[in-house]
């Protein structure tokens, strides 16, 4: 049995000795349990890659999401549904808060965001004094983005293909005080991850203070080399600041993986969170450095909870990620991501195996993608067969039109089935041999 077979065994087995509540864990409905479990049995003493097209285990996976099946949902880049008992837990807490605002909102439920900022600090790796707990990867990156001392002249270096949001904020401090962004490019599919660091490191000046960079491309999903990228920036000074809005909990890394000392994600995405949660992870001795984008009494300057003066807001959606991280850790991540590239392969390999028109423009190696593809297909624009899809199929797709390089972003979750892959796959098929006029 396997160290991490071992670990997630022990956690189910502690969950239900537990009586699945404990002061550290947050409750999981008897449904929600009782599939993990069972899909627990059925994976047995096998390994993630053994486990990846075991469609027994798998139904028990989904059975955890109630889902339109009306559709096939292949965008699960910008927000995935929770599992239904993870809902189930913010209505709770919302109702509660309801019967007493003033006192089960900021006396009760509040102060029990520290078991979530502890539990999400153990998973990244870092001090829970490091975890601030945001609304989204945005408004995490923004805190950073909009609060590092920059001066007329400093120069920013990003990528083209950066999230839309955080190079507009980036444009906006550009036209207000002069800073000077600069943007580089890099192929796809980057199938030397050299490439780009080499193209980074030439564009560095003495003037360069900080490189924003993803970890995951949201328009390809590239996982982009940023470790390589810090220890490039960090013996010259300059500030890196990672944009994991696609990778936390997508597939397995730490904090020391990446040696990054700001990191933003969203937490309903892969996690599987309620919509509006993520975190903004700052090193501890960073964070005197960076003034905070709603403003924070005189004194806090060293306390990372000074990222979280939002104002008043729902504790729910926040209290929740604890039990959506439990059903995270439930199933493991190495077998989540195993899941996520057999389903990615099955129908990218499909597609390039059936016409030479099919261009894949993610590199589909183990380390260097994860669920999210881009592909496309000569001769066919990606914009109306991405309508083509919706309209005859009911697939929820993304086209992609970027100036260096367009198609269409395919994006499978754990509670895809194969037969719905399979849908798509003959639907571009079609496409190919008939045309979409």
């Amino acid at each position: 049995m396997t160290t991490s077979a071992t670990s997630r065994r022990g956690f189910l087995r502690g969950l239900a000795s537990a009586g699945a509540a404990t002061a550290a864990l947050p409750v999981l409905s008897e449904r929600a349990f009782a599939q993990l479990f069972k899909a627990d049995l059925v994976a047995g003493d096998r390994g993630p890659m053994e486990i990846a097209n075991d469609e027994t285990y798998w139904s028990h996976i989904q059975r955890a999401f109630d889902i339109d099946r009306t559709m096939i949902n292949l965008n699960n880049g910008g927000i995935s549904p929770t599992p239904t008992h993870v809902l189930e837990q913010m209505v709770r807490d919302l109702k509660f808060t309801n019967e007493l605002p003033v006192e089960h909102n900021w006396r009760v439920l509040e102060p029990r965001m520290e078991s979530t900022r502890r539990e999400l600090a153990r998973e990244f790796g870092c001090d829970t004094e490091e975890m601030a707990i945001t609304r989204n990867a945005s408004e995490a990156l923004e805190n950073v983005i909009l609060g590092l001392e920059l001066k007329r002249g400093d120069e920013v270096i990003i990528t083209n293909q950066n999230y839309g949001r955080m190079i507009t904020a980036w444009e906006q401090r550009e036209r207000r005080e002069g800073i000077v962004v600069k943007r580089v490019s890099f192929p796809l599919p980057l199938t030397d991850p050299s490439v780009f660091v080499r193209t980074v490191e030439a564009a560095i000046t003495p003037r360069t203070k900080a490189i924003e960079l993803t970890h995951i491309t949201n328009l390809s999903g590239q996982i982009m080399p940023v470790r390589d990228i810090v220890r490039l920036a960090r013996p010259r000074g300059i500030e890196v600041i990672v944009d994991g809005a696609h990778a936390f909990a997508h597939f397995p890394f730490k904090r020391d993986d990446l040696e990054c000392d700001y990191y933003g994600t969203s937490l309903h995405k892969w996690l599987h969170a309620p919509i509006g949660a993520g975190f903004l992870y700052v090193r501890q001795e960073k964070i005197p450095r960076v003034w905070p984008l709603f403003a924070s009494a005189a004194g806090r300057e060293g306390n990372i909870r000074k990222f979280e003066e939002i104002g008043t807001h729902p504790q729910a959606n926040f209290n929740a990620v604890s039990v959506a991280l439990t059903f995270h850790r439930g199933i493991g991540v190495e077998r989540k991501v195993a899941r996520l590239r057999f389903l990615r392969d099955r129908w990218a390999k499909a597609l390039l195996a059936d016409s030479p028109r099919v261009k894949v423009l993610t590199e589909l190696g183990p380390e260097k993608a994860g669920a999210i593809c881009l592909f496309g297909v000569d001769g066919i624009d990606p914009v109306k067969l991405g309508g083509w899809l919706m309209n005859n199929y009911r697939i929820v797709n993304t086209p992609i039109v970027h100036p260096e390089f367009t198609g269409i972003r395919i994006t499978p979750n754990i509670y895809t089935t194969v037969d719905e892959i399979d849908v798509f796959t003959d639907a571009v098929k079609l496409a190919i041999r008939k045309g979409i006029a």
